[in-house]
């Protein structure tokens, strides 16, 4: 029981520190960028550059003006992953399954404070290579974590008994 508790307050604090991470990031860009040059990290590749008019709807600014819409959803993402985190056993092998949850939470909880706090969402990294859309530290956490997830359900858990941990208890 103590081993449970220690690794939901580990989960939690990791929360805390990505969402940190992201909303740092963010405020940077928000004080360097908005106003000022891009920031080339690598040519012709990879900038930082501030997004404006800001994305004030989902990925690659799709369904723009939906915050509230689109913040409840984030809000019932966050809800059902606390679930999941809460019922994943303090076993090694159930360990990935841990981070992919915290690594969505973490991205969810980030774009979901935008949405609150700003009303809009800050994108500022740029993949010029493939001229991708910009994006942000909670995307590519949110990207990663399910990636990984999928990955793993694939190549990793295997057996339907590995997700026995979600069913209902009876």
């Amino acid at each position: 029981m103590k081993r449970s508790r220690f690794l939901y307050l580990r989960s939690i604090l990791w929360i805390i520190l990505l969402v940190l991470v992201d909303q740092g990031s963010k405020m940077w860009a928000a004080q360097c960028l908005k106003h000022g040059d891009d920031i080339v990290l690598i040519p012709g590749v990879l900038r930082f550059h501030y997004l404006y008019p800001e994305n004030r709807g989902i990925a690659f600014g799709l369904f723009q003006g939906s915050v509230l819409f689109f913040g409840l959803i984030s809000l019932l993402l966050i809800v059902i992953l606390l679930w999941i985190l809460i019922r994943i056993p303090a076993e090694k092998h159930y360990f990935p399954v841990r981070v992919c949850c915290i690594w969505i939470l973490a991205g969810a909880a980030g774009n979901l404070i935008d949405r609150i706090f700003r009303g809009f969402v800050i994108d500022f990294i740029y993949f010029e290579l493939i001229d991708f859309p910009l994006f942000n530290m909670a995307d590519v956490f949110v990207v990663c974590g399910a990636f990984l997830f999928a990955f793993l359900c694939v190549f990793y858990y295997r057996k339907e008994e590995d997700f026995d941990f979600l069913r209902r208890r009876r």
